[in-house]
C-alpha cells in the first residue's frame, strides 16, 4: 500500500530500507520517548523490522509501516505505520519516527492525519489509538492537532532505557472524524 499527502510519500518499507531505519533508530532524539531502544548493530535493526516485513505476507495484513519521504525530494525522512486488529472490535493504532531534522515543519501531524483518514475510509476502523510518553509534549501536540482525545494516562506502562514512564492514550472514533 502506497499513500501520499500534500508534501510526502508513504511507502511500505522493503528491505532496501534497511540502511535509513538503522539510522533513524540509532538516534538519540529519536530514541528519547521510545521502547525499542538503540540498535546495538545493523543486524538488531533487520531483526526489530522483521516482523513489519513479515505483516505484509499475512492474509488480512495486519500491520503496515511506511518509509516516509518529501514529494519535492523524494529524501527519506521518517517512518509511520499502524497495527489494525482485524476482529469485530476495528481497532488501529498508529505510529511515527522523523528524523530531528525535519521536527516542527508539520510532517507529523500531516502523517497523523493522513493515517487517521486511511484507517477509517480504507481500513474501515472503529477506533484508531496513539500513545506516547506523557513528557514527550511534541507528540502529544501532534496528536491533539490531529484530532486525536487524550483518554487518560497508563501509569508505568512504557519500559524507556531501564525505567517504566507513564504514557498518555489518545483517540479517535469514527464518527468524530
Amino acid at each position: 500500500m502506497k499513500t501520499s499527502t500534500d508534501r510526502l510519500i508513504l511507502t511500505e518499507i522493503t528491505g532496501t530500507d534497511l540502511e535509513d531505519i538503522h539510522h533513524l533508530h540509532s538516534i538519540f532524539e529519536v530514541d528519547e520517548f521510545n521502547t525499542v531502544g538503540l540498535p546495538k548493530d545493523i543486524e538488531e535493526t533487520k531483526q526489530n523490522i522483521r516482523p513489519f516485513n513479515e505483516a505484509k505476507e499475512k492474509e488480512p495484513q495486519n500491520k503496515y509501516t511506511w518509509n516516509v519521504k518529501t514529494i519535492d525530494t523524494n529524501k527519506f525522512i521518517g517512518l509511520a505505520g499502524i497495527s489494525l486488529s482485524n476482529d469485530k472490535f476495528r481497532m488501529g493504532e498508529f505510529f511515527y519516527k522523523l528524523l530531528p531534522e525535519y521536527w516542527g515543519n508539520g510532517y507529523a501531524t500531516e502523517i497523523s492525519k493522513k493515517i487517521i483518514e486511511i484507517g477509517f475510509e480504507t481500513f474501515k476502523l472503529h477506533r484508531i489509538e496513539a500513545g506516547c510518553a506523557v513528557g514527550n509534549v511534541k507528540s502529544i501536540r501532534v496528536l491533539e492537532k490531529s484530532g486525536m482525545t487524550k483518554e487518560g494516562i497508563n501509569r508505568k506502562i512504557l519500559p524507556i532505557r531501564g525505567e517504566w514512564v507513564d504514557g498518555c492514550i489518545y483517540s479517535i472514533i469514527e464518527d468524530e472524524k
